[in-house]
Order: C-alpha cells, then structure tokens, then sequence
C-alpha cells in the first residue's frame, strides 16, 4: 500500500467535473485507490463517495492505493488532486 497527502488547488475544490476526472482515471487502475478527508475514507472509483467528502480549496486529502501499478496511481491520481480545473 502506498499512501500520500496532496492538497486541493482548485479554487471550487473538488467538485462533480473534477470528481469525474478523478474517478475515470482511478478506475483504469487495477488497485484499490481510496481517499480520506478529516478521517472519513471513501472508495476512489466512486463519485458519490468522493463528493460526500465535500472536498474545499486547501483541504488536505490522503490517497491511499494499494495492489497491482499502485505507485503510478499514486503519482498520476494525486496529479489530479492537485490541478487546477479551468471552470
């Protein structure tokens, strides 16, 4: 299991176009990808859960994945969380 803390960049958080990002590209991922918020942990390939985080600008998240190409999805999904998405 490989674990990092990014911070949400975006100026509207993560909100549903972001989310939906997120969640395509974690899914083309064979391990389990999870993301925590001030200690509730959600499935990453979930939309829904995601945006029960009610992830803000500057919220710290943890990303958790764990399984097969875990390391390349830690890197490429916490890209993700960081971006900037033009709205």
């Amino acid at each position: 299991m490989t674990t990092g803390t990014f911070t949400v960049l975006n100026p509207s958080g993560f909100h549903a176009r972001p989310t939906k990002v997120f969640v395509q590209a974690a899914s083309a991922f064979p391990c389990k990808v999870s993301l925590s918020k001030n200690g509730k942990k959600v499935n990453g390939k979930s939309s829904l859960s995601i945006l029960t985080l009610g992830i803000a600008v500057n919220d710290e998240v943890i990303l958790e994945t764990d399984g097969d190409q875990e390391e390349q999805a830690l890197q490429e999904l916490g890209a993700l969380l960081t971006k900037i998405y033009e709205e």
